[in-house]
Parts: C-alpha cells; sequence; structure tokens
C-alpha cells in the first residue's frame, strides 16, 4: 500500500470482489407475499473517496469506541438507506495528511450478518494485496439461500418470546455512551458471583449480558412482577450446531432467543441468578429457531428488551493495525 492511493487500491479491489458477490451490486425488490428478492441489475454500489487535511493524531483517543466523528467518517447518503431499490453497499475511504485512513461501510443487513460481511472484507484484502496475480477468492462466496428455508408444511415449534409485545410506559429517550472492560474490571465483576459460580465456564461476554441486564433493571425501577427480557444474538456457523452450511455462505445466520425475569427478582438477587438465566440461551438449537425466524414477522420490540451482541478485534492483515468497530450496527472502521 506504500506509496499508493488507498482509495484507487480499495476501490479496484472492490470491483473485483463484486464479480464473485454480485449479488451487492444489485437492488431488492419486493415480491409475492412481501419476500425480498434481489434483482441482479449491476447498479453497482456507492463508493465515496474524501481527503482530510489534518493528521488521525489529531484525533486523539477520539477515534476508539464512542467516535464523535462516525458522521464525518461515513457521508450518509439521501435516499441511500431504505430497503427496496436502494444500494445495498455503501464504503467511503477518507485518506489523511499523515496518509493513515478510514475505512467505513454501511450495509443492508438483508443480505448478509456480521461473519459474512467479514468474508466479503476479507476477499477485499485479498485482490488488494495481490493485484495481479489473485485470481478467485481463497473461500468462494455461495448464495444457496435455499439451504435455510421455513419448514413445509409450515408451524412454529417453540415459544418466540423476542417477539412479544413491549409494555408500555418505559421511557424512549436513550443517549449513547461507551464503557470499557479490561481484566480488572472483568474481574471486579466476577467476584460478584457466588462462589459456586466463579468457576463456570460462562464467557466474559455472557458474564457482562448478565451484569448489564440487572444493572439496567435496577436503574428502570420497575414494579416487582413486570417481565423484564435480554436477548443474545446467536451465530448459527460452526460444529456445534447442525445446520450444515457449506463454507463460504454469506447469509444471515443468526437468531435471537430471549431470557426473562420478573423485574423484582432479577434486582434483588445476585448476579448469579441473571447469569444462569443467559448462559443456557448461548448453545441453543440454532436451526430449529432460525427455520421459526422464517415464518414469524420480522417484529423486535426494545421497551422492555435489550440485544447484545458480542464484538471481536479483527486480526492485523500484513503490516496494517487498523481501527476496527462497529457502532449503532451499522458502521465498520478500520
Amino acid at each position: 500500500m506504500e506509496g499508493k492511493d488507498p482509495a484507487s487500491v480499495i476501490r479496484e479491489a472492490l470491483a473485483k470482489a463484486l464479480e464473485f458477490y454480485y449479488p451487492f451490486a444489485g437492488r431488492l425488490v419486493e415480491g409475492p407475499n412481501r419476500k425480498l428478492l434481489v434483482d441482479c441489475t449491476v447498479k453497482g454500489v456507492l463508493f465515496i473517496e474524501a481527503n482530510e487535511n489534518v493528521d488521525l493524531d489529531w484525533l486523539g483517543d477520539t477515534v476508539g469506541p464512542g467516535c464523535p466523528y462516525l458522521e464525518e467518517l461515513q457521508y450518509d447518503v439521501p435516499s441511500s438507506d431504505g430497503i427496496v431499490g436502494c444500494p445495498l453497499l455503501l464504503i467511503q475511504v477518507k485518506s489523511f495528511s499523515c496518509g493513515g485512513f478510514t475505512f467505513a461501510i454501511h450495509l443492508n443487513h438483508t443480505m448478509t450478518d456480521a461473519p459474512g460481511l467479514v468474508q466479503f472484507l476479507n476477499t477485499i484484502v485479498e485482490f488488494s494485496q495481490q493485484p495481479q496475480t489473485k485470481i478467485t477468492p481463497s473461500v468462494p462466496p455461495i448464495w444457496q439461500r435455499h439451504l435455510l428455508s421455513a419448514r413445509q408444511p409450515p408451524f412454529i415449534t417453540c415459544p418466540h418470546h423476542e417477539y412479544d409485545q413491549a409494555l408500555a410506559g418505559a421511557a424512549t429517550t436513550t443517549i449513547n455512551r461507551s464503557f470499557f472492560f479490561g481484566p480488572k474490571e472483568i474481574k471486579a465483576i466476577r467476584n460478584h458471583l457466588p462462589h459456586h459460580h466463579r468457576n463456570t465456564t460462562a464467557s466474559t461476554f455472557e458474564l457482562l449480558t448478565a451484569c448489564i441486564w440487572q444493572c439496567r433493571t435496577r436503574a428502570l425501577c420497575l414494579a416487582p412482577d413486570e417481565i423484564v427480557r435480554v436477548s443474545c444474538i446467536v451465530n448459527g456457523r460452526g460444529n456445534k450446531h447442525d445446520l450444515n452450511l457449506p463454507p463460504g455462505y454469506y447469509g444471515n445466520v443468526f437468531t435471537y432467543p430471549v431470557a426473562m425475569a420478573k423485574a423484582g427478582m432479577l434486582s434483588m438477587l445476585p448476579l448469579g441468578y441473571a447469569l444462569v438465566l443467559v448462559y443456557p440461551y448461548v448453545p441453543i438449537d440454532c436451526r430449529r429457531r432460525l427455520e421459526d425466524n422464517l415464518l414469524v414477522a420480522w417484529y423486535m420490540s426494545s421497551m422492555r428488551m435489550k440485544i447484545v451482541q458480542a464484538a471481536h478485534r479483527l486480526e492485523e492483515a500484513q503490516g496494517y493495525s487498523p481501527v476496527i468497530f462497529s457502532s449503532k450496527g451499522k458502521t465498520l472502521l478500520l
């Protein structure tokens, strides 16, 4: 990349990647029974180049999670954020005077999930590193959306409380704040668990989910008998699930089962109570719930439910040390 324009390199690599991920260059249309279809019109994706006459050092620590300049790093193109008839992908590369750059992406989530997006971005990286010799992606993309289809005849196999109607009366005004949990903070939270829970196999993510759920419930001062919910997004890929999806499949493969509790119990009992409720929902039967979700209207209530998703740092690629994080479920910065 040294001595080259980052935007030009990325744009050329993106064009090559789209030859294999050509549905991203199309547009969504609504078919019978409101089913979404991809019209492969080859209208392309949005690509924006921008320059900033400052060094990245000038931004200081603000480039981390909670960055106040997100809207500056990705332009919100008018009429581009819809579902039907809009571009499915928007990429902006902003170059700084120091030689650094940011890479921002806006994606239509109906097309893929986070692992699928990472697969696509890795393909762009491969083509940018080997522009002359790279012919095909190391992981060929697989569309085959029929692999995850609703049952025939359709039937629901288990309760889906993620679609329950939200209770009225909760405050709808929210603010964004970033909180950082390092080893010291995680250890302090784990010390709040009863002794028989401290050596649990529950992950740090599950521990934080239980802690945040309990703290939020206490802060809301809800009536003791009110039901509160928390939903953890579960990735259906990998050997621990029975989906048998081929490597390279980049469609949505996640579900969001719900844990429930009475506000009074969750607020008064120790943290271990919340953890026991959260932990069983991670190794959930993904195939069963994914097939159910294909039969249920896409509706998510937020007043009494918080959805939590684990975020993972991507590995460095060929000497680059990118700043990578997600915010509001719509932006990924490199």
